[in-house]
C-alpha cells in the first residue's frame, strides 16, 4: 500500500481483497496505537511512524533473504569422512583422480578407500566399516542395494612379444590350448572367464593364477602367458609397452561393476556427495584405450 499510495491498488497487488486489507491496516494501526497512513492527502501517504514501520519492514526482509541465502550455503556444505572399500581392480589411478576431483569440490570432506577381497567389500559395508563398496559382478541380496555403475570392456592381455599380438581382434577359438593366466578359482570374474571359455569349447593350459589384477598383469608382461581383464586396467603398461590389448570379437566379453551400499542406509551428506561423483561418470561400454590403440 505504500508504494501504491492506495489501498485498493495495494490490496490488488497482493492479491488480497480491498476489505481484508482495510482490515489488517486498521487492526495494525490499533495495535501500535498510531496511525500509519496520512488520510487528509490524495493519493494516500505515510504518517512519521508509517515511514518508521515500512523501513521496519524492508529490513526483516532483507535479513530473511540473507538468512535462508546463508542456510543454502550452509546445507550445500560438505563435510566429514566418506569411507569406501574397494576391490583392488577398479584402480588406484582412477579413484585417486576421482579423490582428486571430490576434494576440489568439498575441500571440508575427506575420502578414505581401502582395498579389499571382494568378499571383505561386502562384509565392511553390511558391518557399516564402509559407507560404499566397489565390487565387480555385485550381487544384491535383502540387507544389500546394488548401483550399476559401469560395463568394462574385457580383452585379451598379452606381451608385446607373443605371437598373438600382432592380431587386431581375436576369436575365443584363438585361446585354444595356449598358456593361459587367470584368476584364483573363487573370484567372480574367474568363474565369468570359465563360463566364457566353456561355452565356446576353449580348452586354455592355466599355468598361473593369482587373486588380484596386478600380479597377473606382471605374469603376462614377462611372457607366462595371456590373460583376460578389463581394459581399462592396463593404461599404464600400454604406455609402457609392456602389455598389448586384443579386443576380443563378437560376442564381446564385459565385467559389470556396482556400488553397493546397505539397504535403507541413510548417507551422511559427505557419502551422499561421493555417490554422486561417482554416477556422474560415464559407463562406456567399448574402451575408448583399446580403440585408440588399434
Amino acid at each position: 500500500m505504500a508504494s501504491a499510495r492506495s489501498v485498493s491498488k495495494g490490496a490488488e497487488m497482493n492479491g488480497v481483497s480491498q476489505s481484508a486489507a482495510s482490515q489488517f491496516l486498521q487492526d495494525l494501526e490499533q495495535e501500535l496505537d498510531a496511525p500509519l497512513l496520512d488520510r487528509s492527502t490524495r493519493p494516500l501517504g505515510l504518517t512519521e511512524a508509517g515511514r518508521m514501520y515500512l523501513e521496519m519492514c524492508r529490513d526483516i526482509l532483507h535479513r530473511q533473504e540473507q538468512f535462508r541465502s546463508e542456510l543454502s550455503e550452509l546445507k550445500a556444505h560438505v563435510d566429514g569422512v566418506v569411507r569406501v572399500a574397494s576391490i583392488y581392480s577398479v584402480g588406484l589411478s582412477e579413484l585417486s583422480q576421482l579423490e582428486q576431483e571430490f576434494t576440489r569440490r568439498h575441500p571440508g570432506a575427506e575420502l578414505e578407500i581401502e582395498y579389499l577381497r571382494p568378499e571383505r567389500v561386502y562384509e565392511a559395508v553390511l558391518s557399516d566399516h564402509a559407507d560404499l563398496g566397489l565390487v565387480s559382478y555385485p550381487e544384491p541380496n535383502r540387507r544389500l542395494t546394488v548401483l550399476p555403475w559401469r560395463e568394462e570392456e574385457m580383452v585379451v592381455a598379452a606381451s608385446p612379444y607373443h605371437p598373438l599380438a600382432v592380431k587386431s581382434e581375436l576369436f575365443p577359438s584363438d585361446l585354444d590350448g595356449v598358456d593361459f593366466i587367470g584368476f584364483d578359482e573363487d573370484l567372480p570374474i574367474r568363474r565369468e572367464i570359465d563360463r566364457f571359455l566353456r561355452e565356446h569349447r576353449v580348452h586354455v593350459n592355466m599355468t598361473l593364477h593369482f587373486d588380484n589384477l596386478q600380479m597377473i598383469k606382471e605374469a603376462v608382461a614377462h611372457g607366462s602367458g595371456v590373460s583376460i581383464v578389463p581394459a581399462r586396467v592396463m593404461e599404464a603398461e600400454i604406455a609402457q609397452g609392456r602389455l598389448v590389448p586384443i579386443p576380443i570379437a563378437a560376442p564381446e566379453l564385459f565385467r559389470p561393476v556396482g556400488i553397493v551400499h546397505r539397504r535403507g542406509k541413510k548417507f551422511p551428506r559427505a557419502a551422499q556427495a561421493f555417490l554422486d561423483l561417482l554416477q556422474e561418470q560415464p559407463v562406456g561400454m567399448r574402451s575408448a584405450l583399446v580403440t585408440n590403440f588399434n
